[in-house]
Parts: structure tokens; C-alpha cells; sequence
């Protein structure tokens, strides 16, 4: 998970959890992956970044998004950069990344703006983007949108209300016809939709499909790389207990063209 202005123990919303072995996307049968190894081995990833890659399964999540050569994508609460960092070389010189840090977040912990400004400077096809949270000011419509253990916080009761519902809107408008968002989380009980979102900064996966289907995405596929049946799903994620060890799902919507 990467850390939130939120509470304390967001600090390490960076960390990801422990995941069992992956399983494809939905990827047309046709279509080979792509090969995301040489983003992978960028020499410019930090080694705080590569010695979390067991974990945090780069190539799965890669080839989950489909992200390809020369195109526009935005990461959403990029905090250090973990995704940054691959989806830059990902995309290669014609295409574009734009990582997104929250005012809010940036008030709250100054470093958040440190942070990402050294990953602006290491990478060429890297911009800023510095907004509010729930009006991602992307200055151009994308073709992919990640957002990695941070959908959960736009429903937690410190936000405004309304905040989720004004951040997807904003994610829809922000890709183009055809876009597509990928939203990975870590899983709340089954059928508890936010209301335990608070307490366990987890959320319900179901709620997430139709909260996005309802603003008029298409789910278009999903994966367990990151399921973890023997999670409970009813600690908090911080928990010594579970902590790196969560049960987490891999969702992926379209906008209609």
C-alpha cells in the first residue's frame, strides 16, 4: 500500500501484499504479451523499488493493464513511484506518464512533492500532475489509468462526502473513448460495501465493480495474481498479523467507445 495523509499508519501504503501465482488477464487469445522485462530491469529503479518486486509482481500487474508503446497513461497517487518508474519505459519514448499526486496529500507530508519530483527528473516522458484528489488534472486524455491500493481511500469516513463519487467521474472523463482503468485493492468481507472500509482500509470488491459500472465503465477483466484465500479479510491491513499477506483483486473496466 502507499502511505495516505490520513492516518498514520498509511506510511507504508506502498506495500504491497504477498500474492499466489499469477493468472492472465483477459488479454484477447490472439495477442501475445507484451514484453515488460526490459521496464522491469530499468537501471534507474531504486533498489527499495526492485527488492519489493517479489511481492509486488511487476509483470502480472504489466501485463494485466496491457499497457503498450506510445501511450498516454496516467498513475494515480503515484506516491514514490514504484509504477512510475516501469510504466515509463513501458511506454517508451512516444508515449507519456503522467503521475498524479494530491494536493491533500501533499499538505499533510511534504516529502509526498519530493518524491515525486525526483521521479520527474530521472525520466523524459515523465510530467507532474498536482491537483486535488477527487479532480485529477490530467491536461490530456489517456489510454490507461492505474490506480494500485488507493481506490479504498476515496470512501474512508476523512473524506468530504461525495469524494468517490467525484473521483470516478473524474477518471472516466479523464481517458479517452476506449480507455481503460485498472483498479487493484485489498479485499473487504464480501457484501460489506464501505462500511468497513474505514476501519480495515480494505474494500469490497463487488462494491467497486458496481460503483464503476454504474458511471458507465465495462468491466473488462480481471485477475487473482494477488489472492490470498486464506486472508480472513476482516483485519485491518496495518495488523502485524496480515500485514504484506492480504488477499487483494485485480479489476479491469473500459470506457465505451
Amino acid at each position: 500500500m502507499r502511505r495516505s495523509f490520513l492516518l498514520p499508519a498509511l506510511a507504508s501504503l506502498a506495500l504491497s501484499a504477498a500474492c499466489s501465482p499469477a493468472t492472465q488477464g483477459d488479454a484477447p487469445a490472439s495477442a501475445a504479451p507484451a514484453d515488460y522485462s526490459p521496464a522491469i530491469a530499468d537501471s534507474r529503479r531504486p533498489a527499495a523499488d526492485t527488492e519489493r518486486d517479489a511481492l509486488r509482481l511487476p509483470k502480472q500487474v504489466l501485463e494485466f493493464t496491457q499497457v503498450k508503446k506510445g501511450d498516454i497513461v496516467g498513475d494515480y497517487l503515484m506516491g514514490s513511484g514504484y509504477w512510475t518508474r516501469m510504466l515509463a519505459p513501458a511506454v517508451g519514448e512516444t508515449g507519456k506518464i503522467y503521475g498524479f499526486t494530491a494536493d491533500e496529500f501533499v499538505a499533510f507530508r511534504p516529502a509526498y512533492a519530493d518524491e515525486q519530483d525526483a521521479v520527474i527528473k530521472d525520466y523524459d516522458n515523465v510530467l507532474k500532475v498536482r491537483s486535488p484528489i477527487a479532480a485529477p488534472a490530467f491536461p490530456e486524455p489517456l489510454d490507461l489509468l492505474l490506480t494500485v491500493q488507493n481506490f479504498h481511500d476515496l470512501f474512508i469516513e476523512q473524506m468530504p462526502n461525495g469524494t468517490g463519487a467525484k473521483a470516478v467521474k473524474a477518471f472516466y472523463d479523464a481517458l479517452k473513448p476506449g480507455g481503460t482503468l485498472v483498479v487493484i485493492d485489498h479485499s473487504a468481507p464480501d457484501g460489506s460495501g464501505t462500511s468497513r472500509t474505514s476501519e480495515l482500509h480494505r474494500i469490497d470488491r463487488q462494491f467497486v465493480i458496481d460503483t464503476l459500472t454504474a458511471a458507465g465503465f465495462v468491466l473488462d477483466g480481471s485477475a487473482d495474481f494477488y489472492a490470498r484465500p486464506d486472508d480472513p479479510r476482516d483485519a485491518n491491513v496495518f495488523a502485524p498479523t496480515i500485514r504484506g499477506k492480504t488477499d487483494q483483486f485485480a479489476l479491469r473496466f473500459r470506457k465505451p467507445i
